[in-house]
C-alpha cells in the first residue's frame, strides 16, 4: 500500500499523533486507515506513479470528488480531508515536504442535521420507571442512563470514572476527556442518591473488594463500549421511537434540556451548547406576559 519511504513516513506521524499529541488509539487509527484509503485511490489513479509524497492539490481534490461520488456524506468526506490535511502539514513541519498539497483543498459542503435527542417526558418515564427488587444489573444500567444524561459526558468518560472521581460530598464529577483534559462537572441531589444505592448494592455483589472503575460488570472487572451502547439502547427503545438510540442521543439530550433552561443562548432561532459543540433548534418558549 505503501512505498518504504512512505511507510516511514506514516508510521513517525501516526507515532506524533499518539504520543505527542496525545490522541486516542482509535482516532490514530482512522488517520492510518484515511491515508490507506488516499494511497490505493492515488495507487489506481496514476498507476502507482504517484505516492503520498509526491501527491499535488489535484490529486488531494480528485480523491474528495471521489469520495463524494460513491456516496460518502460531506462531513465524512471533509474528516478525510482533515486526517491529510494533518498528515501533510506534519511533513512540512519536519522539513520532509515544501508545502501541503492538501491546504488549497476546500472541504465539500452538505447540509446539516439537527442532533437527535429524547423528549423531557420519555426521560422521565425512562428513569422514575418503578423497579420492584432490582437486581445488580438494573441498578447500574439506570444510573448509566441517568448520568448520562444528567451531566452530559461521554460513553468513553463513563467507562473511565474511578469511585475517587465521583465526589459525593460536593456533588461533582471529575471527568477524564479526550486527550486526558480533566473538567469538573456537577450533578443534582437525585443523581447523587443513585450513585449512593448504586455503590451500596455494588459492594453487596463484589464483597466491598476494590473496584479498578466506578461502573463494574457482575464479575467487578470494569464494563466496555458495547455493553454500554446495549444498555442505553435497550433502555431508549423500550420508551421511544427514535430511529437512533446510542449513548450519544443522551448527550444531545442532555444539552437540549440545558439550552431549554436558559443555557448557551447563541442565535434567535438556533441556540449551540459548549458540552457538545453542536446547534440546537429552540425547543420551548419562554411565557409571554400579559396574555
Amino acid at each position: 500500500m505503501f512505498r518504504s519511504d512512505a511507510v516511514m513516513c506514516v508510521d513517525s506521524f501516526l507515532r506524533y499523533m499518539r504520543y505527542e499529541k496525545n490522541y486516542s488509539s482509535h482516532t490514530v487509527l482512522s488517520y492510518g486507515n484515511d491515508l490507506k484509503q488516499f494511497a490505493a485511490y492515488l495507487e489506481a489513479r496514476t498507476g502507482g506513479e504517484t505516492d503520498l509524497l509526491s501527491a499535488d492539490t489535484p490529486l488531494v481534490r480528485g480523491f474528495v470528488s471521489s469520495l463524494m461520488e460513491a456516496g460518502e456524506t460531506a462531513r465524512s468526506a471533509g474528516r478525510k480531508l482533515s486526517s491529510l490535511r494533518a498528515f501533510y502539514r506534519y511533513l512540512v513541519k519536519e522539513g520532509r515536504m515544501e508545502a501541503s498539497p492538501a491546504e488549497r483543498v476546500s472541504k465539500p459542503r452538505g447540509g446539516k442535521t439537527l442532533p437527535v435527542f429524547v423528549k423531557q417526558s420519555d426521560m422521565d418515564a425512562i428513569l422514575d420507571a418503578p423497579q420492584d427488587g432490582p437486581s445488580f444489573a438494573e441498578v447500574r444500567d439506570r444510573l448509566i442512563v441517568s448520568l448520562l444524561y444528567h451531566t452530559g459526558i461521554r460513553r468513553a468518560e463513563l467507562i473511565a470514572l474511578r469511585d475517587g472521581d465521583a465526589d459525593l460530598a460536593s456533588n461533582t464529577l471529575r471527568v477524564t476527556g479526550k486527550r486526558n483534559k480533566q473538567r469538573i462537572v456537577p450533578f443534582g441531589e437525585e443523581l447523587r442518591r443513585e450513585l449512593e444505592e448504586y455503590l451500596r448494592v455494588r459492594d453487596k455483589v463484589t464483597g466491598g473488594a476494590a473496584c479498578r472503575t466506578l461502573f463494574v460488570r457482575d464479575n467487578g472487572e470494569p464494563l466496555y463500549p458495547g455493553l454500554v451502547y446495549r444498555v442505553v439502547t435497550r433502555m431508549l427503545g423500550e420508551q421511544t421511537t427514535l430511529a437512533k438510540c446510542s449513548p450519544h442521543v443522551l448527550r444531545h439530550t442532555f444539552a437540549s434540556a440545558m439550552l431549554n433552561n436558559g443555557a448557551g443562548l447563541t442565535g434567535r432561532s438556533s441556540r449551540s451548547c459548549s458540552a457538545t459543540g453542536c446547534r440546537y433548534p429552540i425547543l420551548s418558549f419562554p411565557p409571554i406576559c400579559g396574555i
